[in-house]
């Protein structure tokens, strides 16, 4: 088991600490309804630098991102960064993932951290084309993800850079906690805004004491796994492993609009066939229409009781304070306002898809 280099400092806060992706990681600190309020209403602090983050530079790397992505990194200029995926060459995601442009032939790719080395091969094996420099620098580097309303008034003080100015997917190399060169990202999996930061092992203790020691007045907390897990899911934001994987495609979840046909990448002549033809099943969202928790690989069911699909991501919405979540299901079912049912135990509990967001702040 890993640990990240803040481990320690969860585990003297109380934190309970899970195996998650081969790290040693906090799923909790005082609860996850208390947590996700927190980050909703205030600002909290998650330590996620398990995820994985490869360098790639060169005359050749924007070739190599374009030939293994599905969003067209030609569009971005230095301090943007674009969601994307890695397409399969069977119609699947080998994983979901953030590009970021750093420089002129410079490239950041943060990936899933349970991903690391099924991307990394995936990719080379694409590089023998390209030979593009690819540096993995996962282990050197730590993440942390300070979301919520409160993030920019409280954080403030720590930056020369003036923090309301970074747009949605759009970043700062600055300084952040007198640390010179750290990477202030507006990319966050919350959907309450607020900053993601990238910066050096090394460096990250002190920029966690500051952060803590200047967002005190504000009431910010330390926030765990599991909190991330209901805020993404509020928002509909797809999760790998759960609602996306080496066998859903791009279209099937929801992701065409980061399936750009404008260049050739791996299977887009497939891909290009199932957008223009529609794909036969989709990721839905919806709402239980009375009470109940639905669970991951739940059974979705028609009106006969017939199975039609099944849950990727359920959970009790803190903000809501009902039942939602995301499964696949026969297109025939995906229209918004359809009525279907999940088996949670011995009985069929009528839900009805949605439009995303769950949470409209």
């Amino acid at each position: 088991m890993k640990n990240t280099a803040l481990s320690k400092t969860h585990e003297s806060l109380g934190a309970k600490m899970v195996p998650f992706a081969g790290y040693n990681m906090p799923v909790s600190y005082e609860g996850v309804n208390a947590e996700h309020e927190t980050v909703r209403k205030g600002v909290g602090v998650f330590d996620v630098s398990h995820m994985g983050e490869f360098l790639i530079s060169g005359p050749q790397a924007l070739n190599l991102i374009q030939k293994v992505t599905s969003n067209d990194a030609s569009k971005l200029t230095i301090g943007r960064a674009q969601y994307s995926c890695l397409p399969n060459e069977t119609g699947g995601i080998v994983d979901d993932l953030i590009v970021y442009k750093i420089k002129e032939e410079q490239y950041l790719l943060v990936v899933n951290a349970s991903n690391i080395e099924k991307d990394w091969n995936h990719i080379s094996k694409y590089n023998t084309e390209f030979n593009a420099d690819m540096r993995d620098i996962s282990e050197d580097y730590s993440l942390l993800a300070i979301q919520g309303p409160k993030a920019v008034e409280a954080m403030q003080s720590l930056s020369s850079v003036d923090l309301a100015e970074i747009k949605f997917y759009n970043f700062k190399v600055a300084d952040f906690a007198g640390v010179e060169h750290v990477i202030i990202s507006a990319t966050g999996y919350t959907g309450s805004g607020g900053f993601e930061i990238y910066c050096k092992n090394t460096d990250v203790k002190q920029i966690w004491d500051k952060v803590f020691e200047v967002g005190a007045e504000f009431g910010i907390k330390p926030i765990g796994l599991a909190a991330r897990d209901t805020l993404r899911l509020e928002m509909g934001y797809c999760l790998y492993g759960n609602d996306i994987n080496d066998t859903t495609s791009p279209f099937e979840a929801g992701l065409g609009w980061i399936t750009k046909f404008t260049k050739d990448f791996v299977n887009s002549e497939a891909l290009a066939k199932e957008k223009a033809h529609g794909p036969e099943c989709k990721l839905i969202a919806f709402e239980l229409d009375e009470r109940g928790i639905p669970r991951h690989d739940y059974d979705i069911v028609d009106g006969q009781g017939k199975k039609i699909g099944m849950v990727t991501s359920g959970t009790m919405s803190p903000s809501l304070g009902k039942g939602i979540g995301l499964g696949y299901v026969p297109t025939v079912f995906s229209e918004i306002g359809s009525k279907i049912k999940i088996q949670i135990r011995k009985k069929a509990v009528p839900a009805t898809v949605i439009k995303l967001p769950f949470y409209k702040s």
